[in-house]
Order: structure tokens, then C-alpha cells, then sequence
């Protein structure tokens, strides 16, 4: 697998869901979780966890990043203003997302190849499983936790590596 071992995910281009760039440079020196985010999956009750981390962390340095992807069964199919309505009015997201990007195969995003080499807890690594897989980024810009999709946003292991992070 060839990711760019030395270089932060949050030097990466992206732009930001409603246009521009994310600028993710913004996030150095803080806590980041990113995840790949899908409106119509049965895993988007998620949004709900996500938030209240944002709420709860948020000014102790940690950010939520959501990365819409419509890779998975097409769960992402909303264009922009779409999947901001749905976030917005459903879920009262605050934190911020990008565009929708592919997170695996030949047009995989670059936020994503430095990202899938990284191991969960179980020893995968690679390609995205499915939608709501989360990786946290540190205050130094390394990836230091990857966890499966199915890890609820709020799970005692996601909380304690974001605290580690806030320490």
C-alpha cells in the first residue's frame, strides 16, 4: 500500500461541502476526527454521536470532519446543498464537511490515501469498509486511532483516545 507516511492528512486539498477549500490546515495542533459520512445508511443515527462529541469537545481543541462519500450502495446520493439541508434540519450538525469524495479505488481522495494504512484496533487496514468508518488525528497531525464503522461516535475507547488527544 503506498500512503505518504510522513506527511498529515491535514495537509491535504480538500474544499468544503458548500465550495471552496476546508482550508484543513486550520485544525493543526488539534484533535480531528474524520469520517466518512453517508445520509442514507443505516449507520447515519450516527450524526447524532458525532455531534455531541463536536459539542462537548470543541473548545478544548477537537473537531468533527465529515467527508460525505457515496460509495457505498450510493447512500450519498444528495448534491451539495442537499446533504447540508439533510445534516442541518435532521441532526443539527455544526461541525464542518467537505465535498463528497471517493474514499477507496483509483480515484480515492487524498485525504484518504494517508489515511488508510493506518490499523484499527482489530489489525485492519486499507480500504474503507463502509460508511461512518472514523480515523482521529492528533494534535501533531498523525494518525493515532482508526475505528470500524460500526464503533458508535460516543464508544468508551473513541472518547478515551479523544480525551488522550485533549490532555
Amino acid at each position: 500500500m503506498t500512503t505518504d507516511a510522513g506527511a498529515s492528512p491535514l495537509d491535504v486539498q480538500i474544499d468544503a461541502l458548500k465550495g471552496g477549500s476546508a482550508d484543513l490546515s486550520q485544525y493543526a495542533g488539534q484533535a480531528v476526527l474524520v469520517v466518512n459520512v453517508a445520509s442514507k445508511c443505516g449507520l447515519t443515527p450516527q450524526y447524532t454521536g458525532l455531534e455531541r462529541l463536536q459539542e462537548r469537545y470543541a473548545a478544548q481543541g477537537f473537531t468533527v470532519l465529515g467527508v460525505p462519500c457515496n460509495q457505498f450502495l450510493g447512500q450519498e446520493p444528495g448534491n451539495a446543498e442537499e446533504i447540508a439541508e439533510f445534516c442541518s434540519a435532521t441532526y443539527g450538525v455544526t461541525f464542518p464537511l467537505t465535498e463528497k469524495v471517493e474514499v477507496n479505488g483509483d480515484d480515492r481522495h487524498p485525504l484518504y490515501q494517508r489515511l488508510v494504512g493506518f490499523a484499527d484496533a482489530e489489525g485492519h487496514e486499507g480500504d474503507i469498509r463502509w460508511n461512518f468508518e472514523k480515523f482521529l488525528i492528533g494534535r501533531d497531525g498523525s494518525v493515532v486511532a482508526r475505528f470500524s464503522p460500526q464503533t458508535e461516535p460516543e464508544a468508551a475507547e473513541v472518547v478515551a483516545a479523544i480525551e488522550a488527544q485533549l490532555s
